[in-house]
C-alpha cells in the first residue's frame, strides 16, 4: 500500500510520509524490538526485509510513472533499516538512524523535485520528462545531488549508513552480502537511469515552454541540499 499511497498522496503528503512517518516507523521498531528477540523470527523477517530490496530495485527499473519509482526506490531503502533495527546491535542500530536521516532528506527532495516536473509537465511519464537540463539547467543541479545521494555515492552521508548496516548484516551471516549488495547495484542503476533520462536528450515539443525554477522551488531545494552535505562533512551531526 505504500507505494500507492505515495503515488496518489499529493506533493506535501509524499514529502512528509517519506521524510517523517517512515522514520517514525524506524524508531517504533528500535524501541518495541527487544534485545531477546526469538530468532525464529528475526531470520524470516531480515530475509524479506533482504529480498525486498531486490524485488523493488527491480521494480524500479521497469517503472516509467516517476513518483512511482521514487516510492520504491524509498521502500527499498526502509528494507535495509527494517534488518538493521532487528539485530539490535549498537553498529546496527547507528547505522539504521543515520540511514533514515539521510533517506528522509534524499527521498524528500527527489519526491519534490518530481512535483516541480509535474506541474511544468502535466505528466509523471519520465519518457515525457526527457531533456530537462536544457529547460530547467539549474534544477539539473539538485537533481544529480539528489540522485547521487539516492545511490550512496562515497563520502555522502547516505553511504555511512548503508555500509554500517551492509557490514552488521554480513557479520550476523555471510549469506545477506548477495542480497545487499546485489541491492545497492541495482539502486545505482535505476538511480542514473531517472536522471539521465528526465535531464538528457531533446525537449519533447509539449517541454519547450518550461518556465525556469522559481525562487520558493529553489529555496525548498536548498533547504534539502544543505543538511545533506553538512551530514556528510561531519555525521556526528545526527547525534
Amino acid at each position: 500500500w505504500l507505494p500507492k499511497a505515495h503515488v496518489e498522496a499529493p506533493i506535501a503528503g509524499s514529502m512528509v510520509l517519506a521524510a517523517v512517518l517512515l522514520k517514525l516507523g524506524g524508531y517504533g521498531i528500535i524501541r518495541m524490538t527487544p534485545t531477546n528477540i526469538s530468532t525464529a523470527l528475526i531470520y524470516p523477517t531480515i530475509a524479506m526485509a533482504t529480498w525486498g530490496i531486490i524485488m523493488t530495485g527491480l521494480t524500479c527499473l521497469r517503472k516509467t510513472d516517476l513518483k512511482a519509482l521514487i516510492a520504491y526506490s524509498s521502500v527499498g531503502h526502509m528494507g535495509l533499516v527494517a534488518s538493521a533495527t532487528l539485530i539490535q546491535t549498537p553498529w546496527s542500530t547507528s547505522g539504521a538512524v543515520i540511514l533514515m536521516v539521510a533517506h528522509g532528506l534524499t527521498s524528500s527532495m527527489l519526491f519534490c523535485l518530481a512535483n516541480m516536473l509535474y506541474e511544468r509537465t502535466s505528466t509523471r511519464m519520465l519518457i515525457t520528462m526527457r531533456g530537462m537540463q536544457k529547460a530547467m539547467p539549474l534544477m539539473t543541479s539538485y537533481w544529480l545531488i539528489a540522485s547521487l545521494t539516492n545511490l550512496a555515492l562515497p563520502p555522502t552521508i547516505n553511504l555511512i549508513g548503508e555500509i554500517q548496516i551492509m557490514t552488521t548484516l554480513f557479520n550476523w551471516s555471510p549469506l545477506t552480502i548477495m542480497m545487499t549488495a546485489t541491492g545497492a547495484a541495482i539502486t545505482a542503476i535505476y538511480s542514473l537511469q531517472m536522471f539521465m533520462t528526465s535531464q538528457q536528450g531533446h525537449l519533447t515539443k509539449d517541454s519547450k515552454e518550461v518556465y525556469p525554477a522559481q525562487t520558493r522551488e529553489l529555496l525548498i531545494m536548498i533547504l534539502h541540499a544543505l543538511p545533506i552535505l553538512l551530514l556528510t562533512l561531519d555525521s556526528e551531526l545526527i547525534n
